[in-house]
């Protein structure tokens, strides 16, 4: 007889693991025991040599449905002839361990628990927290290692004899289920109006609410949401107005995966998706019966819809015939997802009309993730619930050094790399606001002390120096007593596409809105050699001038002046900027003349690169956007034109050379435009050509790069590769001349990963030192 001990590694807490591995070694008659770690579950077990390897089998294809085994281990302690053990057993966590803990992520209520909730008669019948090993909050709850109730916000809630009754038996589903409770332990929900309202079923109130158009705060698992009803026009207006959001799209729920099909697309992938245990909002086309409010999703082709995830929004959709709800995040622009009950009753005030409340406390704030598939291939626009803190494997890249990586400044995530693991946080958001700035320490600290990762050995950041992220990682290298070292924007996001396919050597089209260049410039349009923690930029776009630097951004008709000045005279540029487009002037003639002398005299001029600015350059151009109110806006709503047009029109894709370098000629690009736009030729069609124009100009700049340096691999990163026809065509072109395309596929092409490129960047430099 053999005495083994075996260690798992991955998701393996705080999901029902402990109970499987049991219910495995009592029906194999196997003794022994099981207990968490730090980093991993221990077993320790005693029988027959094959009868463990069987058993090591068992377990990794019957292991909870919700853990990930990254890594399992026998190691042989040698035959016994007397058994130390009687029976197995579980024993209690282990306080003493060193290494990281793998916290697991919140999921969607399982189907057994659902229907608990649902069936009249269980003793959870109509309960919101219905939880158990399988589903529920994890890390939103969480307050420190092992994960046990009694480091949750769950240690409020002590189970009664019932639910302690579940907890305490191996063979019971809520076997440790840290997260469970029932209507007389658990948690409850109520309903606030200047008080807490005496209302038998607040949930039902709240749908009634609802439907009459009113908006609610409805405080969830990881955040709270702002809720209005789709269906008309009004209720989505008051949101909007109250908000200063009245433009931006706004996320929807709907009760089922039939409901959402009455008024979107919905393709294999994407549904597989939207009912996962991970429930993202996933972006959907509107179908040609969408019959929501026009409002909900503004002048676009699409919409980002998601399912209940929690036993409260399924109950809510019990209580309404609505086919969807708004559910959009419920703070101030560019702030952190309130949580705290009286945070929300009082920076709520004017926007909310009732409050649907709850009083477990959200440990970690986690906004809902966003997911967008183009031509079949899934990227994220935001990884955060469900997918976080799930770390990303960087055993093939890193060496022993903890890294600390704070992302860009907007749409930030930060990375933790420790034991070769690399933890990317939850969606933090814009850290020019002083609360999401603080928010983001507070998520630092919290992230290093779960994981334990104790000494950091280098921060890395980006390079733009005023980026509050910039300064941060000084201030933070001198509490750790690191180094600092900054990575250059695109070269980050190409470290991001690496880490997701497994390569270091890749040709990297990176097109986006800005990124600080090694030269001091704006980079977006950019082809670069990429040697994993080296690059060489080889390509790229146009250079242009920006007159006013971020207002070109706010008001993309600048950029229409500046891609035109080299081929118009002053006189001629000022007539067709006043008589096609002066409602886009917020001053009218004065600004275009004062434009033209910046132009001139090169007075408060910057050079850019960026693939954005030029999408919004055509954008305006045809008249679809004269004025950015949200991230992205012009050029989406260009890409929701194109995609009813056709793409009929010739556009130029003129490659020059400028500075020794290959570039696109993107005012070419943009003179077609006009001239195609005044034939008569219809906006959607030229819309259409004038996407594909860029797309394919893009692409022949990475297959000419590709050419030069032998490499055979093109990849397509930064926030432009959310377009879908964009991303599309490239990867068309990039194939049929015998290239291998990459895209992200668990990673975010745009700033959201930027923190995950930074560290995979900076792990190789000190494992290469």
């Amino acid at each position: 007889m053999e005495k083994a001990r075996i260690l798992v590694q991955g998701i393996v807490q705080g999901v029902g693991f402990r109970p499987t591995v049991y219910r495995i070694a009592k029906e194999m008659n196997l003794n022994g025991y099981v207990r968490n770690l730090g980093n991993s579950v221990e077993i320790i077990l005693e029988g027959k040599k094959d009868e463990i390897e069987k058993f090591a089998k068992n377990l990794n294809e019957n292991k909870p449905p919700i853990s990930k085994i990254t890594h399992l281990e026998i190691k042989w302690l040698g035959s016994y002839e007397k058994s130390e053990f009687d029976n197995f057993l579980i024993l209690e966590s282990s306080a003493e361990f060193s290494g990281s803990s793998v916290i697991p992520p919140d999921v969607a209520i399982c189907d057994k628990c659902l229907e608990e909730t649902l069936t009249k008669g269980n003793n959870r019948h109509n309960y919101p927290f219905t939880a158990c090993t399988d589903c529920g909050p994890r890390f939103t709850v969480i307050k420190s290692i092992p994960y046990d109730r009694v480091r949750t916000s769950m240690d409020e809630f002590p189970l009664c004899n019932e639910c302690m009754i579940e907890y305490r038996d191996p063979l019971d589903r809520r076997y440790h289920a840290e997260a469970t409770c029932c209507p007389t332990c658990g948690p409850s929900v109520f309903l606030y109006k200047d008080e807490v309202l005496d209302i038998e079923n607040p949930i039902k109130e709240a749908a009634k609410l609802i439907d009459e158009g009113n908006i609610l705060a409805i405080k969830g698992i990881g955040g709270t949401h702002l809720v209005a009803k789709t269906t008309e026009d009004d209720p989505v207006i008051t949101l909007r107005k109250r908000l200063g959001r009245m433009n931006q799209p706004f996320a929807c729920m709907s009760p089922d995966i039939e409901t959402v099909k009455t008024f979107a697309e919905v393709r294999d992938f994407e549904e597989k998706t939207l009912i996962s245990r991970r429930r993202p909002i996933v972006v959907l086309n509107k179908n040609d019966d969408y019959y929501l409010a026009p409002p909900v999703s503004p002048e676009l082709h699409n919409l980002g819809v998601m399912l209940p995830y929690s036993g409260l929004q399924h109950l809510l959709f019990q209580e309404t015939d609505e086919p969807a709800y708004i559910m959009t995040s419920a703070n101030i622009p560019g702030e952190p997802m309130l949580i705290d009950n009286e945070e929300i009753v009082n920076k709520l005030e004017g926007i909310a009309d009732y409050y649907l409340l709850h009083d477990r406390k959200i440990i970690n704030r986690c906004d809902d993730s966003v997911i967008r598939f183009r031509a079949g291939d899934l990227a994220f626009i935001r990884r955060s619930r469900g997918y976080v803190p799930e770390p990303y494997d960087f055993s093939d890249i890193a060496g022993d050094t903890n890294i600390l990586a704070l992302g860009p400044e907007l749409d930030v995530t930060f990375a933790l790399l420790k034991d070769k693991k690399c933890y990317v946080s939850q969606h933090i958001g814009n850290t020019t606001k002083y609360e999401t700035y603080k928010y983001l320490q507070e998520a630092i600290d919290y992230m290093i002390d779960i994981t334990r990762a104790g000494k950091i050995d280098a921060v890395a950041c980006d390079l733009h120096p005023m980026f509050f992220t910039t300064k941060l990682a000084h201030e933070l290298s001198e509490k750790f007593e690191c180094d600092v070292f900054g990575v250059q924007h695109h070269h980050a996001h190409a470290g991001a596409l690496f880490v997701d396919h497994g390569i270091d050597e890749l040709i990297c089209i990176a097109a986006d809105g800005v990124g600080y260049g090694d030269d001091g410039s704006a980079w977006g349009g950019e082809i670069l050699h990429v040697t994993g923690e080296n690059y060489d930029r080889l390509g790229g776009l146009m250079p242009q001038n920006m007159a006013g630097g971020d207002l070109t951004t706010k008001y993309p008709i600048r950029m229409v002046m500046a891609m035109l000045n080299e081929y118009y005279e002053s006189e001629e540029l000022k007539k067709l900027m006043k008589d096609k487009y002066g409602d886009y002037f917020k001053h009218g003639e004065k600004e275009i003349d004062l434009i033209l002398k910046q132009f001139e005299r090169g007075f408060n001029i910057q050079k850019t690169t960026s693939t954005g600015r030029v999408l919004d350059a055509i954008s305006a151009a045809l008249g679809i956007c004269g004025e950015r109110t949200y991230e992205g806006e012009c050029a989406m709503k260009l890409e929701s034109v194109a995609y009813y047009g056709a793409d009929t029109c010739e556009i130029p894709v003129e490659i020059k050379k400028h500075e020794g370098m290959d570039i696109l000629n993107t005012s070419k690009i943009l003179l077609s435009v006009l001239e195609n736009k005044e034939k008569g030729i219809s906006v959607k069609d030229v819309a259409c050509s004038a996407q594909r124009a860029v797309a394919e100009g893009l692409a022949k700049l990475g297959i000419k790069v590709a050419d030069k340096t032998g490499v055979d691999i093109i990849g397509g990163t930064g926030g432009v590769f959310y377009n879908e026809a964009i991303s599309k065509i490239i990867k068309e072109v990039v194939t049929e001349n015998g290239y291998d395309f990459i895209q992200h596929k668990n990673t975010c092409a745009g700033d959201g990963s930027v923190s995950l490129g930074q560290a995979a960047i900076a792990a190789l430099h000190y494992k290469n030192k």
